[in-house]
């Protein structure tokens, strides 16, 4: 079929015409002129009507194959194979063009022995059907308004599925230490049992502590890990400490004493736990959803949306609200999922 022909049959299969265009590697105008000059549907592009000037002989190129797979030039990359001919007194072409007629025999591949560098893969995902099985934890600044520059540090641990604040701390310093005796203290102050949780974290210098380290093994607390400088593997904590900072108490000059940051980070869990609706979880309190309480919470919200819809039945065009309440919460959810089917943990 000619280029006219495939881009009149997907546009009557009402794909649309710029896109047709697109996938034929061909502008709409360039379409227009050739329906125009009734050029007969043909591909009338011509490419190049000369030869690249400066393109390499065919000579050329086997030397620039030869000289890559020379015995001091093979297990270099094209980079390097170009400085050392370099400074042997050769030339045979630049590095971009190296690398294109490598390519064009195949033989584009990692040079030497070790193996080619790779991204960092995305934590592997786990999902919570209950709380206290997936936890989030992490460090952030609040400000201290007595030193230009100095902060306290805010310890949190979040319960993924519930969104509650599991355990909380506020120190002068960041140390592995003190990440650890908050954490014997969260499991302890909600029985979490050996080997029935995941902690997730980032990569920073008290997560990575052998202090730490060393007290998630001996708790049974399956470790997970953030890529580096990748904030969005422990979305749930960065979203709570956003919540943290942008709350209308939070005081934009910062703290006077430690003991004011304590009083205010008391005062802030306790309302975000007990009386802030959260979005996430069908606009319950996360302490609602942690001890269970939100499945009666959002029936009665269903029982008063059919009564409503029941006594009016003209002003809802289509079924009330679900009040939906999420039973999975994923971690990371783009890899495989680890859905722990155990109970519910009793929460503290």
């Amino acid at each position: 079929m000619t280029v006219l022909s495939l881009i009149r049959e997907a546009v009557a299969r009402d794909a649309r015409q710029s896109a047709a265009c697109e996938v034929m590697g061909i502008s709409e105008r360039t379409l227009q002129r050739w329906q125009g000059e009734a050029a007969g549907g043909e591909d009338r592009r011509r490419g190049p009507h000369t030869p690249v000037a400066h393109q390499l002989s065919a000579a050329e190129r086997r030397a620039a194959v030869a000289l890559a797979n020379e015995p001091e030039y093979r297990n270099l990359s094209p980079e390097q194979v170009v400085a050392k001919a370099a400074d042997a007194g050769r030339y045979v072409c630049s590095e971009r063009t190296l690398r294109r007629v490598l390519k064009a025999e195949k033989q584009a591949t990692y040079r030497g022995r070790a193996k080619p560098p790779e991204p960092p893969r995305k934590p592997r995902a786990y999902a919570a059907n209950g709380p206290l099985q997936v936890l989030s934890w992490d460090i952030t600044y609040l400000k201290n308004a007595r030193i230009r520059g100095g902060h306290f540090y805010l310890y949190m641990y979040l319960d993924v599925w519930s969104r509650r604040i599991v355990g909380h701390a506020v120190h002068e310093e960041q140390a592995s230490e003190l990440a650890a005796a908050l954490l014997r203290s969260v499991c302890a102050t909600h029985a979490i049992e050996a080997d029935s949780a995941v902690l997730h974290q980032d990569n920073g210098s008290p997560m990575k502590g052998a202090t730490f380290l060393a007290t998630m093994d001996a708790l049974g607390i399956t470790k997970s890990f953030s890529r580096p400088a990748v904030s969005n593997d422990n979305a749930f904590i960065e979203s709570l400490f956003r919540h943290v900072k942008y709350v209308p108490s939070y005081p934009s000059k910062g703290f006077e004493t430690l003991d004011e940051a304590r009083a205010w980070v008391e005062r802030f869990v306790a309302w975000y736990n007990d009386e802030h609706l959260h979005s996430s979880v069908g606009y319950v309190t996360p302490t609602d959803r942690h001890h269970g309480r939100d499945v009666a919470i959002l029936a009665q919200r269903r029982a008063v949306y059919a009564a409503a819809r029941a006594r009016n039945p003209r002003r809802w065009s289509r079924e009330p609200r679900k009040w939906h309440r999420p039973t999975i919460v994923t971690l990371n959810p783009d890899r495989i999922v680890d859905v722990r089917a155990k109970a519910p943990a009793t929460a503290a």
